[in-house]
Order: C-alpha cells, then sequence, then structure tokens
C-alpha cells in the first residue's frame, strides 16, 4: 500500500530535500505520492507566458499527501507559498484539506531556483513563474488515478495568493494547458491588487478572496475593486474582509513589524495580458511603456506588518471548507 504522508512529514521532506522520486516526471499515472519533482517555465513577464515565448525551465518540486480514507475520485487542492517560502502554514492548510477528503500538493517555486526568499527583493522571480507552476502542477495532477481532474482547485498566499487569483485569467491558463483543463476554483489569501492582471476572457471558475482589513503589505481595497471588476465580467467571487486582520492573518504568530520587506501598497497600475499593456498612475494621470515600469519600480517601498489575527486565524478555514464543498458539489 501507498505511504499516506501527514502534513508535519511534508514538511520534513521539504525541509531536509529528501530526493523521494527526485527524477522530474511529466505523469502522475503511476499513483505516486509524496515529493513529486517536476519541470516549470520559468517566464520573465505575464506576456511572456501568455504568448509562450523561449524560457528557461527549472526543475522544481512539490508535496502530495492524499487523504486516508475515501474511495474513488477525489478532489485536489495545489497550495502555493507566500515571499517567506514554505512554512508551517502550508502543510497546515494540506492537512485541512485531507481531512476534508481532499488531496493536497504543495508546490515549492524557491528551492529549485535556488532562492531563500523573496521578501526584501520581489525581482529574484516573476509572478508569472508562479502562476506557471501552479498551472503545471495541475497538469500533473489531472494525470493521477486518484484525483478528479474536474476538481482540482488552488490556493495561495500572499505572492501564491496573486497566481491563485490571476489564474483565473483565460490568457494566463492557456499560456500552459492545451486543452479544456482548468481549475475549478480559486482561493487566494491576501493577494496583491494594487496593479492587477487583466483580461477580458475569465476561465469561469468562482473565486474566494480572504483579506484582512488593515493589511498594509497588500491592502484588501484594491482587491475589494478588482472583485467588482471580475463580476462584471461575469465570474462569480465571493470576499471575506476579517476588519482587524493583517497580513498574514492565518498564522500564529503575533503581528510584527519587518522594516525591510518590500510593498508595492503605494502603486496603482493594471497589466492587460490580453494585449500586453502596462499602465501606471502618477500624479499627472496614466503612463504606458517604459514610464509605466519605471514608475512601477519607483513606487515600491518597505516596512509592513505580518501576523496572525484570531478571527482570521478562526473563520478562514470554515470559510474555505464551506466553499470548496459547495464548488466540489455543484461539479459532481
Amino acid at each position: 500500500m501507498r505511504s499516506l504522508l501527514t502534513g508535519a512529514t511534508s514538511l520534513a521532506l521539504i525541509a531536509a530535500g529528501i530526493p523521494a522520486h527526485a527524477q522530474a516526471v511529466t505523469s502522475l499515472a503511476d499513483g505516486r505520492s509524496g515529493k513529486i519533482t517536476f519541470e516549470s517555465p520559468t517566464p520573465k513577464t505575464t506576456r511572456d507566458l501568455v504568448t509562450r515565448s523561449v524560457m528557461a525551465h527549472a526543475t522544481i518540486s512539490g508535496v502530495l499527501t492524499l487523504p486516508q480514507s475515501g474511495a474513488g475520485l477525489v478532489p485536489a487542492m495545489i497550495i502555493l507559498h507566500g515571499s517567506g517560502g514554505i512554512s508551517g502554514r502550508e502543510p497546515t492548510w494540506a492537512q485541512r484539506m485531507n481531512d476534508l477528503g481532499y488531496a493536497a500538493f504543495i508546490v515549492d517555486s524557491f528551492t529549485g531556483r535556488g532562492i531563500k526568499d523573496t521578501v526584501t527583493d520581489q525581482s529574484q522571480l516573476s509572478m508569472a513563474s508562479d502562476m506557471a507552476d501552479g498551472l503545471v502542477a495541475l497538469r500533473l495532477l489531472a494525470s493521477h488515478p486518484r484525483i478528479d481532474r474536474k476538481r482540482i482547485a488552488v490556493m495561495g498566499f500572499s505572492r501564491g495568493g496573486i497566481a491563485a487569483l490571476y489564474t483565473a485569467l483565460e490568457p494566463i491558463r492557456r499560456g500552459i494547458i492545451d486543452d479544456d483543463l482548468r481549475f475549478a476554483a480559486h482561493v487566494p489569501l491576501y493577494p496583491g491588487c494594487n496593479v492587477p492582471y487583466v483580461s477580458a476572457h475569465l476561465d469561469g471558475a468562482p473565486i474566494l478572496m480572504l483579506l484582512g482589513g488593515k493589511d498594509d503589505y497588500t491592502p484588501a481595497p484594491p482587491c475589494v475593486a478588482y472583485a467588482e471588476t471580475l463580476r462584471a465580467k461575469g465570474a462569480e467571487v465571493s470576499v471575506v474582509v476579517y476588519p482587524e486582520a493583517r497580513h498574514g492573518f492565518d498564522g500564529l504568530s503575533s503581528p510584527r513589524y519587518f522594516p525591510a520587506f518590500t510593498t508595492g501598497r503605494d502603486c496603482r497600475g493594471a497589466v492587460d495580458v490580453d494585449t500586453g499593456a502596462v499602465t501606471a498612475m502618477t500624479k499627472n494621470g496614466a503612463v504606458e511603456g517604459e514610464a509605466a515600469a519605471a514608475e512601477l519600480k519607483q513606487c515600491v517601498t518597505r516596512g509592513v506588518y505580518v501576523g496572525g489575527d484570531m478571527e482570521g486565524r478562526e473563520k478562514a478555514p470554515v470559510a474555505v471548507a464551506d466553499f470548496l464543498k459547495k464548488v466540489f458539489a455543484a461539479i459532481r
């Protein structure tokens, strides 16, 4: 019988770099679980991803855990980490998914690329790379004999939440996926929406955004506004704001100030993935092209609070569980 790993074991595997299934795979048809190594592109921009430009590839990994019980095909959740890399948060959420009867796949976008974290320098890895990793993981899980390919969702935290949110845009999905395979749902926690990716075309999957009302890292108001934009295009979007919560509200530690962490909270603009146009808002109005790129570098600042919030920590798992139960039941 195949060994089923606990969340704690998953974290240990990632931290230790155990070379289980070290050879990169393109299919999980053999039904394996544990540490999975696979190749994923490293696009420099979302335009590279959308147009499938020639890109470098990296060998990265993830840890797949399956529920202890349940017959037949099971739903799955792909879990994307934030700027700090994998911590105790991701295995905790993976265990919650397993307890609900779902598979969970924690993707490590950093280690295979030689990155420890991006908290003080987000330019080390484009957000498009996280999006690509999530979509390649989707394609992998769809080949697993225990997993229902129609019921694979994605969730992420902070920069992982950005990937979980914007993979709902159809051009980004098509950057990796050739057929009709798509995420069943998107669950971004405290993603960044100050400079949103926009498209006229969505993948049609429901979205649940969980935000912190006092988040000064990736503030809630731009995400609330972006949700309205998505709804206007026909998307089913639910937004929950925990009023007193700061960034990382589902964590156990108390909020703490990190003066070196970079944030785009003062930036405003948009990236149109349909056309490739990048727009930035300045005091004198909107600018595009090189001027926009320069503005979006200059508006980055430092100093944020990160830490848990009792309401967010207790209510977020319930909100996610209720959301997924409804979504997965509807697909059946």
